[in-house]
């Protein structure tokens, strides 16, 4: 076997033991979040006005925190850094769908799970044999996107 055949072999790090852990705590994640939708369009408003309406937003922001901090270590963990779905993903979404957190939640998970296999698709097929980084790949999409918003804000201020 030759020596660059050997730089793209890789051993498989997916067992179904360590998926079947992930997709449980994913789930419980999901779940908190999902539990804290309605509060988080409350706090969209604002938080004197979030208060206003009885909502407790240190402990709302704490549970966010929480769930948010579950999902995306697991998600790291196994994956790797895959960069900036976190952010293109979402905000995508929230144009199209509006900013009500009990579809945008869910649609934000299965659009970001939709575009990272379509970008591991390219990644492995692009350039065959060898395998381009998927985070490269979510990396060229997003960080323009970044800069788009960052040039964005900066205009509104």
């Amino acid at each position: 076997m030759k020596l660059a055949d050997k730089a793209f072999r890789t051993k498989p790090n997916a067992l179904w033991r360590t998926t079947a852990l992930a997709l449980v705590l994913i789930v419980v994640a999901l779940w908190l979040l999902m539990r804290s939708a309605r509060e988080l369009d409350l706090l969209q408003l604002g938080e004197a006005t979030a208060h206003a309406a009885g909502l407790d937003a240190v402990r709302l922001k704490r549970r966010v925190v929480i769930a948010t901090s579950l999902g995306v270590g697991i998600c790291v963990a196994l994956t790797g850094v895959i960069g900036f779905l976190g952010l293109l993903v979402p905000h995508c979404l929230r144009l199209w769908l509006g900013p009500g957190h009990r579809l945008l939640l869910p649609a934000s998970m299965l659009a970001g799970a939709l575009l990272l296999v379509v970008a591991d698709t390219l990644a492995r097929t692009v350039a065959v044999p060898a395998e381009i980084p998927v985070g490269l790949l979510t990396s060229l999409l997003g960080g323009p996107y970044f800069l788009y918003l960052l040039m964005r804000r900066n205009r509104a201020c």
